[in-house]
């Protein structure tokens, strides 16, 4: 080989090698990327679990609660992890009852109710329960939004239906 083919050949090779580099560098950068996407998503889908856990919990405890003496909008403070600080604010909007028709019968849960819960007097009242964990809570770390809707049978007197629910 001349003198002249070498020098060309020891150039060529640079160039070759710089962009396998870049190539390389390109890849490298992708995967972190998609690597990074990948974390964003799964840390999205435990935020959102972890307020729908919270707002579950909310609704427990109105369900727990003689809610339908008085039904009101509340706020509930909701600590998930048990640290003594308060993970979630569920909001609460008012319960409604949604539909009631007379218990004729006694319900296999009825059964342990005293005398004045188990005869005709009594109605099945169906309420809904509305919760929702706002995103621009100061508590809520991961901006979840959600919004749970369950719905619960209650047994009530005729006077309790009366008080608050509408005429079926």
């Amino acid at each position: 080989m001349s003198p002249r083919n070498k020098a060309r050949q020891q150039g060529a090779a640079l160039v070759v090698g710089m962009i396998m580099l870049v190539l390389i560098t390109l890849m490298l950068v992708t995967a972190l990327n998609l690597g990074t996407t990948n974390f964003r998503a799964m840390t999205n889908m435990q935020f959102r679990s972890e307020a729908i856990a919270a707002a579950n919990h909310a609704i427990e405890q109105v369900i727990s609660s003689p809610f339908t003496a008085a039904p009101v909008a509340e706020a509930i403070n909701v600590d998930l992890d048990n640290d003594t600080d308060t993970d979630y604010l569920v909001q609460i909007a008012v319960p409604q009852c949604v539909y009631a028709a007379q218990a004729f019968g006694a319900d296999p849960s009825s059964l342990s109710l005293p005398v004045s819960m188990s005869v005709s007097s009594t109605w099945n009242t169906v309420w809904d329960l509305d919760a929702s964990v706002d995103p621009a809570d100061a508590n809520n770390v991961g901006g979840a939004a959600v919004r749970v809707r369950t719905g619960v049978r209650v047994l009530l007197t005729e006077a309790e239906k009366d008080a608050v629910c509408p005429d079926p």
